[in-house]
């Protein structure tokens, strides 16, 4: 029995009961942690805080909501997939990337647990103002 309600348990975990709005107000003036560029937003939050196999959701193993932080080009295609996209370019208020990382104490927060701190989403925020540029790029 408990070994059932374990894995309903985990199952459950990456379904949020109260879906995330499709756009939230996003600070565009807040101090990020590094320079918004894709390479470091891979380096210093996707790969280690969401595709290491620390954090396992998004690693070559894991591929939680069909997206894989394995490698930068692999990542910025999952993020950016026209049929699935996570971040609209310019828009971070409507993209869902930054919806979910941006809202801490809710039940869609990405990543779940411990939230990303305010200078890290604001990282994400400034990147994808700046037109979400993929690896080797910085903002213009």
């Amino acid at each position: 029995m408990r070994r059932t309600l374990l894995v309903v348990g985990l199952a459950l975990a990456g379904c949020p009961s109260t879906p995330p709005p499709a756009c939230k107000t996003v600070d565009l003036t807040c101090s990020p942690l590094y320079m918004p560029t894709f390479d470091n937003v891979y380096k210093n939050t996707l790969k280690t805080g969401c595709g290491s196999d620390r954090a396992s959701c998004h690693s070559a193993a894991g591929h939680q909501g069909g997206m894989s932080f394995e490698t930068p080009a692999i990542a910025y295609a999952a993020l950016t997939d026209p049929a699935h996209p996570r971040v609209m370019p310019g828009n971070p208020a409507c993209s869902l990337m930054i919806v979910r990382t941006d809202s801490p104490g809710t039940d869609y927060q990405m990543p779940p647990g411990d939230p990303l701190s305010a200078a890290e989403r604001c990282a994400l925020i400034q990147w994808v103002q700046c037109g979400a540029t993929g690896p080797g790029s910085s903002c213009p």
